[in-house]
């Protein structure tokens, strides 16, 4: 089936044991709008599985319609904000579909924040509902009297036994309101804030559905298939993704956490769809045998939120020879996926070098490559700026007009700060963000082809790339590496670099390190790198 076909579906698919006719469905306006259809047509089928609880489609779209009868009693209604902070927990989901049927919407926090952390993002965020797990209430407790908007604290844990079950069992379903619209707001998810204080984005409806229709491809489900969802929540490839099973109707299996062991149990239930990080792979690889073996289960591997080395991406392909991979590129502004790497192109032997693609656009999207000085389009293999339009775009970020005119040109372009180019077959290369770009002696260098290079080499776990200050070129590259062999040298390093690259993009420095720095949602902090080198000097990228 096509992304074509699930635009305006046309055929039947077999969910549940039932044959449901697609061409019944017309593409939702509403975030409810399939759950409240897989209620009414397979009310016994299962919806969602997490740890040990279950609930069908009719249990789970009743706890939606509880949940925002609860909310109503609480006084949230149009554009008011609740937050949910905790670990993966369905909750979080309910929270967003029930949110959204009364015009507001959902602030997923960060778990992992620290506490001055949480007090910005939930004062920035507006909400005056918030739904925390019972584990992070001493650091709600520590910051409470600072969080002046927010009226009701409500615990949530994964067993079940808590305050929030209490409140959907004492409260009177309701529907849906009137006047909701598909442009209201119904998600704020703060972006990673590498470079200052966190914004947060804002995703509509029609956001939303419009990236479960658009990214859809390569997410075919078949009869007796389940979704894994193991992406933090508060990740958009996390909350993005679990849209595509209660889009299809077919179960959902939710982990809490993302390690060897959750990831392992959801196999063994059934999962065998699923979108994750990078890091998995490799940590599964190294865990022996069997847990390859277990892996080879999955038929769709989706991966991204950061690069995949080829070495490890080539092993991953040998390892599991029947597992479709699919590469996800995309940014919480355009809630998540805007190209992809599909399957058939990830074991074409005649276009290996694509592997290092982004992929193709996902339909009903349209990219530009501009020159960020002249605000040009470049020609076709060049490098510039990343520019995106798409239905999938925010609405802005919260609170931050000016920061959303920056982002979004007049007529509705998304400048990704992302370097990259397209080929004449329209393959996206990603090749660094604007603000970690090197220049040298006049020579512009992306960190992330030498970080490519220098990932190669048999010893090197992690490694990011950055420009330090030098007297005669500005500025020349430096690396920094973890490695897994006390053996390897810097030498060793900046000769395997010289073997592979121009001597101008060549490390003329490694720093060997046992971890690189990182923000709470994982990403290298490069700014961190940069600072000890660049403190007292002018650099517009720091």
């Amino acid at each position: 089936m096509t992304n074509d076909d699930w635009a305006k579906p046309d055929s039947g698919e077999h969910r549940h044991g039932t044959l449901l006719t697609m061409a019944d469905l017309p593409e939702p306006r509403f975030l409810d709008e399939r759950v409240a259809h897989w209620a009414a047509t397979t009310p016994d089928a299962e919806a969602m599985d997490y740890l040990d609880r279950n609930w069908t489609w009719a249990q789970w779209n009743d706890r939606v319609r509880r949940l925002a009868g609860a909310l109503k009693e609480r006084g949230v209604g149009r554009g008011d904000v609740v937050a949910f902070l905790d670990k993966n927990h369905p909750a979080c989901v309910e929270l967003t579909i029930a949110a959204a049927s009364l015009r507001a919407a959902n602030a997923i926090i960060n778990f992992r924040l620290a506490a001055d952390e949480l007090d910005y993002v939930l004062n920035d965020s507006d909400a005056k509902v918030l739904i925390a797990g019972a584990e992070f209430m001493q650091s709600i407790d520590k910051i409470r009297d600072k969080l002046t908007k927010i009226e009701h604290v409500i615990a949530v844990t994964p067993e079940g036994d808590d305050e929030y079950e209490a409140m959907l069992a004492s409260s009177t379903p309701v529907d849906r309101g009137e006047d909701v619209e598909p442009g209201d707001v119904c998600i704020i998810m703060y972006s990673s804030g590498t470079t200052g204080r966190p914004k947060g984005v804002e995703l509509t409806q029609s956001n939303i559905i419009a990236h479960t229709v658009n990214a859809h491809e390569g997410f075919e489900f078949d009869e007796g298939d389940k979704n894994m969802v193991s992406m933090p929540l508060f990740h958009v490839g996390g909350s993005s993704y679990v849209q595509f099973g209660l889009y299809d109707g077919v179960p959902s299996v939710m982990t809490r956490d993302v390690d060897g062991a959750s990831l392992a149990g959801a196999i063994l239930k059934g999962a065998n769809r699923t979108f994750l990080v990078p890091a998995v792979l490799a940590k599964v690889l190294d865990a022996g045998e069997d847990a390859v073996k277990l892996f080879g289960s999955l038929k769709t591997f989706a991966y991204g939120a950061s690069p995949m080395p080829l070495p490890l991406l080539r092993a991953a392909l040998e390892a599991w020879p029947n597992t479709d991979f699919m590469q996800a590129y995309g940014l919480t502004e355009l809630c998540g996926v805007i190209s992809h790497l599909l399957p058939e192109a990830h074991r074409d032997p005649g276009r290996e070098e694509r592997l290092g693609s982004a992929g193709t656009l996902v339909p009903n999207a349209e990219v530009r490559v501009v020159d960020p000085d002249t605000l040009e389009d470049v020609p076709t293999g060049e490098q510039g700026e990343l520019w995106f339009r798409s239905p999938q775009l925010m609405k802005g970020y919260h609170n931050k007009p000016e920061a959303t005119a920056e982002a979004i040109t007049e007529d509705g372009w998304f400048r990704t700060g992302d370097i990259g180019r397209v080929d004449d077959g329209g393959y996206i290369f990603v090749e660094d963000r604007l603000k970690d770009m090197i220049i040298s002696g006049g020579e512009n260098i992306y960190s992330i082809e030498v970080e490519r290079v220098l990932a190669e080499h048999e010893a090197v776990v992690e490694v990011a790339v950055i420009g330090v200050p030098d007297e005669k070129w500005g500025e020349v590259v430096k690396a920094v590496v973890v490695v897994e062999s006390s053996e390897v040298s810097e030498k060793d390093l900046i000769a395997f670099a010289r073997e592979r690259l121009a001597a101008y993009k060549c490390p003329k420095s490694v720093e060997i390190t046992d971890e690189l720095p990182r923000n709470p949602t994982g990403k290298v902090l490069k700014k961190e790198l940069r600072k000890p080198h660049w403190e007292g000097r002018e650099r517009s990228t720091v």
